[in-house]
């Protein structure tokens, strides 16, 4: 683990950015805000936290320097969208974005397969500088990928200015009332357990908008659910989970943020995957400045879940 000694006053972001192993500010203010960083013997999640002459700064768990580990491998990942700049992924459930603490050794990852795709494209690769967002692990849909690293600032700049659309759908457990409205409760690291996510007034915690609007309701044995429909107007780690937990509906198939509902739910009709997908992205591409409308079709485990329960059709 990366670690340093402060020899004169500065915020904890352009600390880390500062040296070598971190390259850049956003990389240092994603690090701090996923709970990777630890002044003396705490974790902290402010990258604006101000450090002293003589404190310890350790990276607790760093994605840097990947290039070295990520040999090319093809994973078959369908494409949605492809232009000179920048190209959007179906991401299939059960595959990390990129390797972190707890992998197994040479896990393959998103990353692997972005390597072999550049591989094929004869363009240079780094790691560095093509996830222009990220998605959970069992989280299924549109990936956008940059292809070389001014694509990748100015899709960032996007994503922080809040221009690209993000739409999800998610199956939870009860129905939300009101049928639509805007979830705006600040998300943390919880304090009872660092490897979660919660809402939280702490002044860690950093601001996090969801609108959800219900698409479609039913009814089993142990109690209702509902198929919904999110925008996401920041992006938190676990956001949409986070917010539907906090507010009484956990995602089904959630094994992290979960109630007694969303669990006998989740048994009476076998429902093993989590019900959450990156559905539609809306963005501007570097390569010709227009808007460009990509869809993820509904992967087969979630549409034979909503079979199941009785939901056929959603779309208006």
């Amino acid at each position: 683990m990366p670690q340093w000694i402060v020899s004169q006053p500065n915020r904890l972001d352009s600390f880390l950015a500062s040296q070598r192993e971190v390259i850049s500010r956003s990389k240092a203010q994603k690090s701090i805000e996923e709970g990777q960083v630890r002044v003396n013997d705490d974790v902290i999640t402010k990258p604006a936290q101000r450090l002293q002459e003589g404190d310890r700064v350790t990276l607790i768990e760093s994605d840097v320097k990947l290039d070295a580990t990520i040999a090319p491998r093809d994973l078959h990942l369908p494409i949605l969208y492809e232009d000179d700049e920048c190209f959007v992924i179906d991401k299939p459930a059960g595959i990390a974005v990129h390797p972190g603490a707890g992998m197994i050794p040479g896990e393959k990852t998103i990353l692997h397969d972005i390597a072999f795709l550049y591989d094929r494209w004869h363009l240079p690769f780094s790691a560095e500088s093509v996830l222009v967002h990220r998605l959970d692990k069992e989280t299924t849909g549109c990936l956008l990928i940059a292809k070389n690293p001014r694509a990748h600032l100015e899709l960032q700049k996007q994503f922080e200015s809040r221009t690209v659309q993000k739409r999800y759908l998610a199956l939870v457990a009860g129905v939300p009332s009101p049928a639509s409205a805007m979830i705006d409760s600040p998300i943390g690291r919880s304090t009872s357990n660092r490897t979660v996510m919660a809402v939280s007034g702490s002044a860690q915690a950093r601001e996090a908008q969801t609108t959800y609007r219900t698409l479609r309701s039913a009814q089993g044995k142990h109690g209702s659910f509902a198929l919904i429909e999110c925008e996401l107007h920041t992006g938190r780690t676990h956001q949409i989970r986070v917010h539907l937990s906090a507010i009484g509906h956990p995602v089904l198939g959630d094994g992290t943020y979960t109630n007694e509902l969303s669990e006998r739910i989740a048994q009476e009709f076998d429902i093993s995957i989590l019900c959450l997908h990156a559905w539609k992205l809306a963005f501007e591409s570097p390569n010709d400045h227009r808007r460009h409308d990509v869809e993820s079709p509904l992967p087969f485990p979630f549409q034979n879940v909503l079979k199941r329960i009785g939901i056929e059709s959603f779309e208006e």
